[in-house]
Formats: structure tokens, C-alpha cells, sequence
């Protein structure tokens, strides 16, 4: 698929089957979030791939959407990306730690990679972040970042509506709209 068609249809699934993931296509998307960049090279962020169904159970636990949606998102799919950072790997400047962006570049493409080879996901931060730790033998100097089922969707969802980039991207200053010969981008 190409790269921008992989970005325009790229949604949050809710809903998968339990069909195991081609494992050409898992290394696939663990390389390419192994391909993000981080801050001066640093890599502060590990990923657990998590396909115990015991575990995956577990994990579905620790969510604290308003729904169960998510929970069985994580039952149900066959692989869950877990991305962890270590901020003392990290960098921090004017308060921002970057081993949080770091995660979320590396879980983005993971994500992304996951669309071009036709598997869903949905990205999630609401979570009891001890408990995950806890279940996962992750080290107290970790923090997790964020989690996402990965599978073959069992639903159809469109992407949302692209919004009018005038209002979202602005040019030399906030709030002069970016146009390109006065169109719309989208």
C-alpha cells in the first residue's frame, strides 16, 4: 500500500478476529518501529509483544476507558504492542522527557506498519500503568507509555472526516491559515 493511501486509511479498530499474525508481517512492523528516530539516538523505549492469552486477559484488566470496548479489543486480538521508555535513557528540556516521544514515534510507526500489512490497531494510554508493570516484569525505572491491539479487524470503520486544514495549520504565525493557492488541502 502506498505510504499516504497507508495514512489516510488508517483507523482505530475496536473489534478483532483471534487470526494469527504473519510473523513476516510482525517483523516487519517491529523493524520499522525499531526504524524510528529517537532523541540522539538513544532508543530509551523497549516493546513487549504480548500473545499469552493469560496475559493479554490480564492486561485487558488494567484498561480505564469509560467502555470494555478496548478490554476486549486486547482479548480478542491475537498480539498486544506494549512500548515502555526508561526517561534516565532519555533526554528532558524546557519539561519535556523525551523517552515519551521516543515511544511515540516508535509506536506510530509500529502502528502505521501495521495498516500497510493489513492488520488494525488502537492506540491506548488509559491504563493502571503499576499494575501493567507489574504483570510484565517491567523495571521500576520504566515507564509505559503505550499499548495497542494488533489483528485483523472484525469490523469496517471509515476514516473520520479530514478536517479543513486552515483551521489546524497556520503559516509564519498561530492563526494565519496555510493555504496552498487558496484551496483546500483535504
Amino acid at each position: 500500500m502506498d505510504f499516504y493511501n497507508v495514512i489516510d486509511k488508517r483507523v482505530s479498530y475496536k473489534k478483532y478476529k483471534n487470526d494469527r499474525i504473519d510473523r513476516d508481517s510482525l517483523h516487519r512492523m517491529i523493524n520499522s518501529a525499531m526504524n524510528s528516530p529517537s532523541y540522539k539516538n538513544n532508543t530509551s523505549y523497549k516493546i513487549i509483544i504480548v500473545e499469552d492469552k493469560s496475559i493479554k486477559n490480564s492486561l485487558s484488566n488494567c484498561i480505564r476507558n469509560s467502555t470494555s470496548e478496548i478490554s476486549e479489543a486486547i482479548n480478542d486480538a491475537p498480539v498486544t504492542c506494549v512500548v515502555i521508555g526508561k526517561p534516565e535513557n532519555s533526554g528532558a528540556m524546557n519539561g519535556k522527557d523525551f523517552y515519551i516521544m521516543d515511544g511515540a514515534i516508535a509506536m506510530e510507526h509500529f502502528v502505521l506498519s501495521a495498516a500497510a500489512e493489513g492488520y488494525g490497531t488502537c492506540w491506548v494510554t488509559a491504563f493502571d500503568e503499576n499494575e501493567i508493570k507489574r504483570m510484565l516484569n517491567i523495571p521500576s525505572d520504566y515507564k509505559v507509555i503505550a499499548l495497542t491491539p494488533v489483528g485483523k479487524p472484525d469490523e469496517t470503520r471509515e476514516p473520520h472526516e479530514k478536517k479543513d486544514v486552515r483551521e489546524y495549520v497556520f503559516m509564519n504565525e498561530f492563526n494565519e491559515p496555510f493555504t496552498l493557492n487558496d484551496s483546500k488541502l483535504y
